[in-house]
């Protein structure tokens, strides 16, 4: 299995309990969900129409202001597009900047790149970085071809680099399950006028998403007064985090609104004392002293903080 956040599964594998016992706090989701509605039948039953998706599509260009010039393409989840793009694009080498999102670099090796930070034909940025929050400019983007993860900005939405999608070698990824709360839909996108844009629509064939995800992603993308309450709150409970993590002896050095990122003295002796009371958060195999947490939801702050003061 990738080294990734979410993997539950094996959280269960070394402290036992069922997944309902657990609170995850090893993905950067939001907690608090875009409300989905009722379900209606004929979202499985019927196969999604052009005209749908085409309205979904819109919702997105709308929301996050994709010049008029630049093509968006739904896709099932963000990961099957990064995953798909690697052997779409032409080159060898690539630069991914670390620590970042480990789904680039599997994506790319899989299909026969090598990672080179000097000479390369192709550059990934997440912005923010998964996990140090760092922040990209325009003048980063003035290295060629360039693959550019947004999957977090919706909580930096005034930082976004979207208005550069409209210019040769500029590819974005946008990921919805995130900043909506909702990963289970897998709907993501990818936006701009290079030629991978056409070619990952064609792969990806007549119905690249089901048709209940696109009800809920064109309501919630249409949505902008959620969107503008959600980034308020969190913030605040950004800052709750904090608070809360600090008064334990951890120093907040990296993350967004989404996720964040501490020193600890020792990574992974504080994720096994929060395993053994069921709350689950992501270490990583290049740093024995960070650790990454998400925000928790409404009921479960109280047992986050028992736990820590125990």
């Amino acid at each position: 299995m990738r080294d990734h956040g979410g993997n539950l599964d094996l959280a269960i594998d070394l402290y036992g309990g069922r997944r309902s016992d657990w609170i995850d706090l090893s993905t950067g989701i939001n907690p608090i969900a875009y409300p989905i509605g009722r379900f209606d039948p004929r979202e499985s039953s019927d196969l999604p129409s052009d005209s749908d998706l085409l309205e979904l599509e819109q919702a997105a260009r709308t929301f996050w202001t994709v010049p008029s010039e630049a093509q968006v393409v739904a896709t099932n989840g963000a990961s099957a597009a990064i995953t798909a793009l690697p052997f779409l694009l032409n080159g060898e080498k690539v630069s991914i900047e670390q620590p970042t999102y480990s789904e680039y670099d599997s994506a790319f090796r899989n299909a026969g790149w090598q990672r080179d930070e000097t000479a390369f034909d192709l550059k990934v940025l997440v912005h923010p970085n998964n996990p140090t929050g760092k922040i990209w400019t325009e003048g980063d983007l003035n290295c060629g071809t360039v693959i550019v993860d947004e999957s977090f900005s919706d909580v930096v939405s005034d930082r976004t680099l979207i208005s550069h999608s409209n210019e040769p070698g500029r590819i974005f990824v946008k990921s919805f399950g995130k900043f909506w709360g909702l990963p289970g839909l897998r709907l993501g996108f990818i936006i701009g006028v290079d030629p991978v844009v056409s070619k990952l629509r064609e792969l990806l064939g007549p119905w690249p998403v089901g048709g209940g995800t696109i009800r809920i992603g064109t309501a919630a993308l249409n949505d902008h007064v959620w969107a503008t309450s959600a980034r308020i709150r969190l913030k605040s409970d950004a800052k709750k985090l904090d608070d809360l993590m600090s008064s334990h002896g951890a120093v907040q050095i990296g993350g967004c609104d989404l996720f964040r990122l501490y020193e600890v003295d020792d990574a992974e002796s504080w994720r096994e004392k929060l395993a053994i009371n069921y709350i689950w958060t992501r270490i990583f195999p290049y740093s024995k002293s960070y650790i990454r947490v998400g925000l928790p939801g409404p009921a479960d702050w109280r047992r986050l903080e028992e736990t820590l003061d125990s």
